[in-house]
């Protein structure tokens, strides 16, 4: 998801494939923003440790706690913006153009970066399932181990929990990867049969499209929040963005304002969503992902590192992949240890914080190097700073 601007590349052959290249800071300081604010998310939930009851909470205005702690689902869609965009660019460095997608090869990158760690999770999760570990037991109705680890391998998790119900915290961050699968599924597809200018308008209905396919699915909350179409309409704005910064280059002082504008909606959201959904309801989502788009034509083509005190943000996008599938081990360890040792007395809970971020980071930065790397390393024959420079 993160790459320095260059010139147009020819089509490789099977065989050499187009070395890859370094990470672009300013898409990966956006994807550590996102991890960031999805593990705060699951940690400040009100069944767990909430920042609102804390002291911080006395301290901090209440629309800033709950900016800090409520946006795991906003993340997640920018997400979807950032993985629209550097799959795009990525397909577009390496095929040369999307006419000319090989979709064998595609396949085969996306699963060798998907699912080693996807069936590590998976394994470690049904052993904690049989063990019957508090927080990882499926026993709703209608709901089997069985059945989850059939839809979380099948891209259809999400539409398991609709139909059902929620699963266990560390089963449930899956739905978003179903959407990015059928994604990844659909596009080489999509571009091989839709050319032209039919490509780019479909992908702008597509866009367009957020807010009405949220409106309609009103009734089921769950579905509402992971339905395939809202997920794959915030893909589409990072596709079209990537298609758009493959003919345009913003001039530096554009790119700073259009960058100054992704950060104003970016904090517009966050920070005064509740506001801005009784105004935009469900086109809220439209200046979310808009924002989002804004800031990755800001950084496309920067080379420029991030400042020095920014650097933990950059490294956590660089493992955000890892993080997402593993940080609610922590979440759901920390919880009830910190319940147990400060019998229940919640004016502490944001001295936990700090240290579940850095476990949590340097859990991801561990699997990265054990896991995710070597697995590649051993399909593909890629150094570490290679695969991390693949990693969408």
């Amino acid at each position: 998801m993160m790459f320095n601007e260059a010139s147009k590349t020819a089509l490789p052959p099977p065989s050499r494939p187009l070395p890859l290249r370094s990470r672009n800071d300013g898409i990966d300081l956006l994807r550590g923003l996102s991890i960031l604010f999805v593990v705060v998310h699951h940690l400040a939930l009100r069944f767990r440790l909430p920042l609102g009851p804390s002291l911080l909470g006395d301290v901090l205005p209440k629309r800033i706690i709950d900016g800090l702690s409520f946006n795991g689902y906003e993340a997640v869609f920018v997400f979807f913006v950032i993985s629209g965009f550097v799959i795009t660019r990525r397909s577009l460095e390496r095929y040369g153009s999307l006419d000319a997608f090989r979709w064998r090869n595609f396949y085969a990158l996306r699963a060798v970066r998907i699912f080693p760690l996807l069936l590590l999770l998976l394994a470690v999760l049904a052993v904690m399932h049989w063990l019957a570990v508090p927080g990882f037991i499926i026993n709703k109705p209608g709901q089997t181990l069985g059945g989850a680890l059939a839809s979380a391998l099948t891209m259809t998790l999400n539409w398991y929990e609709g139909r059902t119900n929620w699963l266990p915290g560390a089963w449930d961050v899956l739905w978003s990867l179903s959407i990015e699968e059928c994604f990844y599924l659909a596009f080489p597809l999509f571009c091989l049969v839709v050319r032209g200018p039919w490509r780019v308008l479909a992908l702008i209905v597509l866009a367009l499209s957020l807010p009405w396919t949220r409106a309609a699915l009103q009734g089921n909350e769950i579905w509402q929040e992971k339905a395939y179409l809202p997920g794959m309409a915030a893909i589409a704005w990072g596709v079209l963005t990537a298609l758009l910064m493959q003919r345009v280059t913003l001039p530096r002082v554009l790119a700073r304002v259009v960058g100054g504008l992704a950060v104003a909606g970016l904090l517009a959201v966050v920070f005064y969503g509740d506001v801005l959904g009784r105004l935009l309801h469900d086109h809220i989502m439209l200046l979310l992902c808009a924002s989002a788009a804004c800031w990755l034509a800001a950084a496309h083509g920067s080379t420029r590192a991030m400042p020095r005190g920014f650097g933990w943000l950059t490294a956590m996008g660089r493992w955000s992949y890892e993080i997402y599938l593993s940080h609610m081990f922590v979440v759901l360890a920390v919880t009830p240890a910190y319940l147990a040792l400060m019998g229940g007395d919640m004016r502490w809970t944001f001295l936990v914080y700090v240290p579940v971020v850095a476990i949590c980071t340097g859990l991801g930065a561990w699997l990265h190097r054990y896991v995710s790397g070597p697995a590649a390393r051993r399909i593909l024959g890629r150094t570490p700073s290679q695969i991390a420079s693949g990693a969408a």
